[in-house]
C-alpha cells in the first residue's frame, strides 16, 4: 500500500537522520540538536527574566519560575497563552524578543528542512537510490 511505503520510507530517513548515515543527514541531525539546546537556553533564561520583570506588577499572572516558564514556553511555541502578561514595559520587550527569536527559529527550520530534501533527491538521483516510497 502506498501510504505504508511513504511511512517505512520516512522512518529509515528519520534513523538515518538520527544515525548521521551520510554528511547530509549529519548535518540536519546536528542543525536540529543546535537549534533545540540553544532554544532550551533561550527559554530559560527568559523565564529567569520574565518572572524578574512581571513578579512585582500589579494583577501579575507571573508569580513563580512555574508560570514564568510556563508563559515563555507558550510563547516560544509562538501559541501563547492564557496568561494576561506582559504588564511591564521590560517584559513586553521581552515578549517581542522571543516571538521575533520563536518566528526565526521556525522559518530557519523550514529552510533546512527544504535544502535536507533538495540534498537527499540530488544523492538518490547520483546514487539512483529509489524515493522514500519506493
Amino acid at each position: 500500500m502506498y501510504l505504508t511505503e511513504v511511512m517505512r520510507g520516512t522512518a529509515r530517513e528519520l534513523r538515518r537522520i538520527v544515525g548521521a548515515e551520510t554528511p547530509t543527514h549529519g548535518r540536519l541531525r546536528d542543525h536540529l540538536v543546535a537549534v533545540g539546546v540553544v532554544t532550551i537556553v533561550v527559554n530559560l533564561v527568559c523565564a529567569v527574566l520574565a518572572l524578574l520583570l512581571e513578579r512585582h506588577a500589579a494583577h501579575t499572572e507571573i508569580t513563580s519560575f512555574g508560570t514564568a516558564l510556563f508563559w515563555t514556553s507558550t510563547q516560544l511555541l509562538t501559541v501563547s497563552s492564557s496568561i494576561q502578561n506582559p504588564l511591564t514595559t521590560g517584559g513586553r520587550i521581552l515578549d517581542v524578543f522571543m516571538e521575533l527569536y520563536a518566528v526565526t527559529v521556525v522559518a530557519t527550520l523550514a529552510g533546512s528542512m527544504g535544502s535536507f530534501m533538495v540534498k537527499r533527491g540530488r544523492e538518490r538521483e547520483q546514487t539512483g537510490e529509489q524515493a522514500a516510497h519506493g
